[in-house]
């Protein structure tokens, strides 16, 4: 049961963890050295715990993928946009111990090397598990999904404004890649149906706060937790929750949030959508002259997507997302996306993508256009 587990999870795991061209030959050796160094343990045999124990662990397996970017943007004072860029570059690896312990290390190559995932989970019942480290906030359901995963250009609003991934958080919190360090519980319940599948899918997770590779510096600490129904199979309907601070040169601002959101993912159709609201200051809003607040102190976002599998290669996004910074329809920013993806290869992927921008707080240039093009490689 733990092995099939296992095996389950690392099928599912966020699509940036798996193998590619080259890491895929790199794995089989291994897996293949370390059959013939078996001591002739069995997979279903019950190991004996203790230090000097060198069994019962699976062979650990190596991948990497590479997202390289052109963006142009016709709004006024971006210069034709950003032009070339690499999104990510990124190595991972992952395994299993005693077959109830799975790890992963994940490392973001592009730039300055720095840390994205280090945990370890102990995986031994589907309705039970705990995670340890630095990994996803588990707040809506795009973050927790790795980019091959999301399959378009970039995260939606709702992502980047409250889980500080690409942007700056709504809070104040520097822009990285929506993760921080803290220990989560989680489960799947009650199996129904002829399909057996999970009816209720739990998650309550405790952060620091303050993101990824980063210490707690005010001793409080965030509470992020999750409820999910599964109604019919591959459908999730979920409500997520999110309490916590986040504190930056000695001034302290609240993050109270709450999302809903429906997920449907079946023989390559996606539809998903989501809305999210947060209450509570940005660092911005604090006058230390006179120690007042300004501003409204809440904000939303929503967002609505389809993809449509035109062909085994072929795949269509649409996409209408939208954040209101001060929780207003004059600080809307409203982006409507074409996205297309032509999948030639499990580890090579071509996209483009066409976004019509209406951002009702920049008054000089309220309508704008950005074309993206991307290339997806595992190697």
């Amino acid at each position: 049961m733990s092995i099939l587990l296992a095996s389950f999870l690392m099928m599912h795991a966020e699509g940036e963890y798996e193998e590619g061209f080259l890491t895929s030959y790199l794995n089989r050796y291994l897996e293949q050295s370390m059959q013939k160094n078996s001591s002739g343990s069995k997979d279903d045999e019950k190991p004996k715990y203790g230090r000097h124990l060198s069994d019962f662990m699976s062979a650990p397996k190596f991948g990497g993928h590479i997202i390289g970017k052109y963006s142009y943007s016709d709004l006024k004072g971006s210069h034709g946009g950003d032009g070339f860029d690499a999104r990510q570059v990124r190595a991972h690896v992952t395994g299993t111990i005693l077959h109830d312990f799975k790890y992963r290390v994940q490392v973001e190559l592009k730039n300055t090397p720095s840390m994205r995932d280090y945990t370890l989970e102990w995986i031994r019942w589907e309705e039970f598990q705990i995670k340890v480290g630095q990994f996803k906030r588990g707040f809506s359901y795009e973050n927790p999904i790795g980019p091959w995963g999301a399959e378009i250009g970039e995260f939606s609003q709702i992502t980047r404004k409250f889980c500080a991934t690409g942007t700056s958080d709504y809070s104040g919190e520097t822009a990285q890649s929506g993760r921080d360090i803290g220990i989560q519980f989680k489960g799947d319940l009650f199996p129904v149906g002829k399909d057996r599948r999970r009816l209720l899918r739990y998650q309550a997770a405790i952060h620091n706060g303050n993101g990824q590779n980063t210490k707690d510096n005010n001793g409080k600490k965030d509470f992020i937790g999750s409820i999910h129904l599964q109604p019919i199979k591959d459908l999730y309907l979920g409500f997520f929750g999110w309490k916590g601070t986040y504190t930056k040169d000695q001034v302290t601002v609240d993050r109270n949030r709450w999302a809903i959101g429906a997920n449907y993912e079946h023989e390559d159709w996606t539809v998903r959508t989501e809305y999210a609201h947060h209450k509570g200051h940005k660092l911005s809003d604090y006058d230390a002259d006179n120690n007042t607040w300004t501003g409204k102190a809440k904000a939303d976002a929503w967002y609505m997507m389809v993809g449509v599998p035109v062909t085994q290669w072929f795949k269509a996004f649409l996409k209408y997302d939208v954040y209101r910074g001060d929780y207003t329809k004059s600080t809307a920013t409203s982006i409507y996306s074409l996205c297309t993806n032509f999948n030639v290869h499990k580890n090579l992927v071509f996209q483009l993508q066409y976004n019509f921008v209406n951002d009702r707080s920049n008054p000089a240039d309220k309508n704008y256009n950005e074309l993206w093009s991307e290339i997806w490689v595992r190697f």
